[in-house]
């Protein structure tokens, strides 16, 4: 009797990406990229700040945020628990962080001389209007990979 090999399609692309999910591979990944994106976010965010002199106190709550967020990525790549716990109250208060950003930053467009009437100009020479929410953003990686399944 002959034995017959059956072989499994290769996977390419986005089918890759959602059996990833699907088997839980994909939360550790995440977590990881929400690690290295807090960090390089706190750093780009630490040197526009410096700057501005940190004139706000408020200034300072990305650039603190930035290491917590990298060590709960850090942490829900090597820990079920921590990335079902940690991880999300860093992930939430980082996010919460970069709405609350951008309000500021849209506060200070509006300050500018001539308000929201010189929008082109004062969009250009003041705050970046919607860099807080690349802050968000990583928060929002750190938010799904806690939610997602782990791989057991």
């Amino acid at each position: 009797m002959k034995v017959r090999k059956t072989r499994r399609k290769a996977e390419h692309g986005i089918d890759r990406l959602v059996r990833n999910v699907e088997t839980g591979r994909f939360e550790r990944s995440l977590s990881g990229l929400t690690a290295a994106g807090s960090l390089v976010t706190a750093a780009e965010i630490y040197f526009e700040h410096d700057k501005a002199s940190f004139g706000n106190p408020w200034m300072w709550a990305p650039v603190v945020l930035g290491p917590v967020g990298a060590i709960a990525g850090v942490a829900g790549v090597f820990s079920r628990r921590a990335a079902k716990t940690l991880l999300p109250i860093a992930a939430a208060t980082i996010v919460a962080n970069g709405l609350q950003g951008t309000y500021l930053h849209a506060r200070g467009v509006g300050q500018k001389p001539g308000g929201w009437r010189n929008l082109r100009y004062n969009i250009e020479m003041g705050p970046p209007l919607l860099a807080p929410l690349l802050v968000t953003v990583v928060g929002g990686m750190g938010l799904l990979a806690a939610i997602l399944r782990r791989e057991k």
